[in-house]
């Protein structure tokens, strides 16, 4: 029994540590209220909000398929239909085959 629990834990031990450097920025007050009702709304800390918010947006950048379909979307081609409700936009997706 020992050997399950300790082996359980054998790799937490080992994690590496993430090296953080302090800084400070300069942000709209605005911002930072809006920040820290966002973390406490996830029960997380400012400081763990802040850096999974920039982790994000860093590490996952869209496809080039993806960022087209943004692109498209933000110079309004194709915004021939304005839909109600949902249920209204996938019957006329569902329809178009």
């Amino acid at each position: 029994m020992y050997y399950i629990c300790n082996r359980k834990y054998y790799n937490v031990l080992q994690m590496k540590t993430t090296v953080r450097k302090v800084t400070s920025f300069r942000l709209r007050a605005d911002l930072l209220e809006l920040l820290r009702r966002n973390a406490l709304r996830e029960n997380r800390t400012l400081n763990n909000y802040v850096e999974s918010v920039l982790l994000d947006v860093v590490y996952h950048e869209p496809n080039e398929v993806t960022k087209a379909a943004i692109e498209e979307a933000r110079s309004g081609k194709n915004m021939n239909k304005v839909y109600d409700n949902v249920e209204e936009m996938f019957n006329d997706i569902l329809n178009e085959e």
